[in-house]
């Protein structure tokens, strides 16, 4: 019997952290050359994420960083993980997707997400509130709709109409039931909270509608997956997003990425210390081995047919050595071992 490990795809999202000493115009330079090389590693897609007014991250853009990294690469799909479509017009977003699918054909994914703006200012810049987030399930249908030639307006989407363009539904509860009623791949996480994950993907199958876009369930399983010669290492590899993670908690403002050093020893609250640990455990993080065997949980709990790994750290060597051993874990053509 094959593994899962072996049957699934593995994927990448990158969400062009902003590291101490580094500055924005870095972090997207970054991710489109992390691009270049989870292709050459043999990854299956390549997303970039949507943030607005967020100190630490760089990649407010996505369909337009998205163009970057599909023109710097020649194989990979590209997609965005997600455009928030609460925070656009469904319009604006076919005809972007539909500019990006004529311009890289075959190549492009459409990830969708529900939140809106992290915090009040954000949402009031954007023209939104928190309440149009309840929105999503006709957003996404007028979106889709666009692209079929069957909006009631009599206008037309140019040049997104007549183009398939594959729709993702990022979700955590009710959004896992609004992938299924549209009949669309889901991808859900994080791995750490498995028992919410597997109720999410168990309802999305249960409830899932055959579709244009989709036969049947498809589920992308997402959330950080860091790989190292040493345990300790791994750990290390945590460390940043893990202590910002714990800032933005305490502080509400989510900060540039720290080394792992300057981390370690500093001195924390009771409440920030909490917060800090917590990001640390549940991960999927170790050696080659240990990571095959978490991997070959998840998989197997879960019946997901892909991962989507989301690592961020300040350490760019360090992550991509990581990419590396996991493209040998997961079988991929480019990966620097063998299991």
């Amino acid at each position: 019997m094959s593994s899962p490990i072996a049957s699934a795809r593995f994927s990448v999202l990158d969400r062009s952290r902003v590291r101490e000493g580094h500055t924005g115009p870095e972090a997207l330079r970054d991710t489109v050359r992390l691009a270049r090389e989870v292709e050459r590693l043999g990854y299956h897609r390549f997303w970039v994420a949507e943030h607005h007014g967020v100190p630490g991250v760089a990649g407010s853009a996505p369909t337009v960083l998205a163009a970057a990294v599909a023109g710097a690469t020649r194989t990979i799909r590209v997609g965005t993980g997600g455009v928030m479509l609460p925070n656009h017009r469904p319009l604006v977003v076919a005809e972007q997707f539909g500019v990006l699918e004529s311009l890289f054909p075959g190549r492009i994914d459409m990830g969708l997400g529900r939140s809106v703006g992290f915090t009040d200012g954000v949402r009031k810049a954007l023209g939104r509130d928190k309440g149009d987030a309840e929105d999503f399930a006709a957003q996404l249908d007028e979106l889709l709709g666009w692209f079929r030639g069957t909006s009631p307006t009599g206008v037309r989407a140019r040049p997104a109409e007549g183009l398939t363009v594959p729709p993702f539904v990022l979700a955590m509860g009710e959004g896992a039931a609004i992938a299924a009623r549209a009949g669309l791949p889901l991808v859900i996480g994080d791995l750490r909270d498995r028992d919410r994950m597997l109720r999410g993907i168990d309802h999305y199958r249960a409830r899932f509608r055959p579709s244009v876009w989709a036969s049947e369930p498809y589920v992308v399983v997402s959330g950080t997956v860091a790989v190292a010669a040493t345990p300790e290492e791994a750990r290390r590899l945590l460390v940043p997003e893990a202590w910002s993670m714990a800032h933005s908690r305490t502080h509400g403002t989510f900060p540039p990425l720290p080394p792992a050093e300057r981390v370690e020893p500093l001195a924390m609250t009771a409440r920030e210390r909490g917060l800090y640990e917590a990001g640390l455990v549940g991960q999927v993080a170790g050696t080659e081995e240990q990571v095959a065997h978490a991997l070959e949980s998840v998989l197997k709990e879960t019946g997901a047919q892909e991962v989507l790994v989301t690592t961020s750290t300040h350490d760019r060597e360090a992550l991509l050595d990581s990419y590396r051993r996991l493209a040998a874990v997961a079988g991929l053509g480019g990966g620097t071992a063998r299991r």
